[in-house]
């Protein structure tokens, strides 16, 4: 049985190795590249599609202000477009086009293929059958937060 201690280091430990992946993909980032958040409206566009930028911006926790930001440089790039909420004509709601599409599908082929390397050329069948069988686990803790 984890302690109270062990259980903060357990956390700590898990913030720093994921805090440790999530830049070195970052690294990969080239400019001009969709930033973080914008990938992560997108993908959410993509997902459950269209919603409202309050809805949007709940659903990534964050402000109102910052997601008007980041979907004004998706529109801009032609990544989403806006029209009127189909539940109430007075405000607008956005969804992903195909363009949008192609650029996640595109990134996510270039991250899934480092993981997929790193998976294949560093970790043994035992080890990334562990890693499959937390993943569940990660998704649940990402919900919780």
């Amino acid at each position: 049985m984890v302690d109270e201690a062990g259980e903060e280091r357990t956390a700590s430990d898990l913030r720093v190795a994921l805090g440790r992946i999530v830049r070195r993909l970052r690294q990969a980032h080239e400019p001009g590249e969709l930033t973080l958040s914008e990938v992560s409206a997108l993908s959410r566009l993509d997902r459950d599609g269209p919603a409202t930028p309050g809805a949007l911006a709940g659903g990534e926790r964050v402000r109102p202000q910052a997601m008007g930001t980041t979907l004004a440089a998706l529109e801009q790039r032609g990544l989403v477009a806006r029209m009127p909420d189909p539940d109430d004509g007075r405000r607008v709601s956005m969804s992903i086009t195909e363009e949008g599409r192609q650029i996640l599908l595109d990134r996510r082929s270039a991250s899934v293929r480092r993981l997929s390397r790193a998976l294949t050329d560093g970790f043994s069948p035992e080890e990334r059958h562990r890693l499959i069988e937390v993943i569940p686990l990660l998704e649940r803790l990402a919900d919780s937060l």
